[in-house]
């Protein structure tokens, strides 16, 4: 575990903000589980894990190496945010944390 970096803040509060969502509704702590050792960026938010109830949204980004990065926040069934996670294609690290100005809509 560690503290929420004000990057993963900023972007979850956008994502939030362009489903017409409230943070006051989807809270997010302030200690995240990074997965793969922070490799791609993908944290836990706190949900419950084995409750995966879906995807709230999906954005596109490409990383300074030019290889697409998915980014997807998801849900779990009691209405809680579970996780914010990349996939990039090649599987590679990630070279610089998306802005919400570098992304685009699914």
């Amino acid at each position: 575990m560690r503290k929420i970096r004000e990057e993963e803040r900023l972007l979850l509060t956008f994502l939030l903000q362009h489903l017409h969502l409230k943070q006051e509704d989807y809270p997010f702590n302030e200690e995240v589980d990074p997965y793969e050792g922070d490799k791609m960026g993908s944290i836990s938010l706190g949900g419950d894990v084995s409750a995966y109830d879906g995807d709230l949204i999906q954005v596109r980004y490409i990383d300074i190496d030019q290889v697409p990065v998915v980014i997807t926040l998801t849900k779990d069934t009691k209405g809680q945010l579970l996780d914010l996670d990349f996939w990039k294609e090649d599987f590679s690290k990630l070279l610089v944390y998306p802005s919400p100005e570098k992304l685009e809509f699914m």
